[in-house]
């Protein structure tokens, strides 16, 4: 198959990122989240843009993830990403993640989620031996589940 000269997967990636924008922008605490909705944001904690305490990017030295669900609050939405305000071992932080930073967005009360690529620079990519956060792999999604997946695999 020839190589396309339309950056298809660009274009669909930041239109899936848009719903995140859309999504997030019609909430501002804990308490506009509408039902049982809460979400989990992974992110890659080193990405062009991230504004995270250093202590955090040295606990999570590739990617973090979120929740807004409880208690969370600052919440604002801008053009390229989103700041908010957290606690991490009872300490108020505000973070500021770029949509293009961000690898899954989960709603859990609704088995929905979005699956990217982060847009990372050449030199910004870690090796993936120096990661220390590594956990379990992540539960298999069921068969019909709402996950969506872009991935067109360059050539190269």
């Amino acid at each position: 198959m020839p190589d396309s000269l339309i950056p298809y997967d660009e274009i669909v990636q930041d239109a899936l990122r848009a719903v995140v924008a859309r999504v997030l922008g019609g909430i501002q605490s804990n308490l506009d989240l509408p039902g049982s909705h809460h979400f989990y944001i992974t992110f890659k904690s080193q990405a062009p843009g991230v504004s995270i305490p250093k202590q955090l990017a040295q606990r999570f030295p590739d990617e973090m993830t979120i929740v807004l669900q409880n208690k969370f609050w600052d919440l604002a939405v801008e053009e390229t990403g989103f700041t908010v305000s957290l606690t991490f071992s009872q300490v108020p932080t505000k973070l500021f993640i770029p949509f293009d930073a961000i690898t899954t967005f989960h709603d859990p009360a609704v088995d929905f989620a979005l699956q990217f690529q982060a847009k990372m620079e050449a030199e910004d990519v870690m090796d993936p031996a120096d990661a220390e956060n590594d956990g379990p792999a992540a539960e298999p999604v069921e068969p019909g589940s709402n996950v969506v997946t872009v991935d067109f695999g360059k050539k190269k």
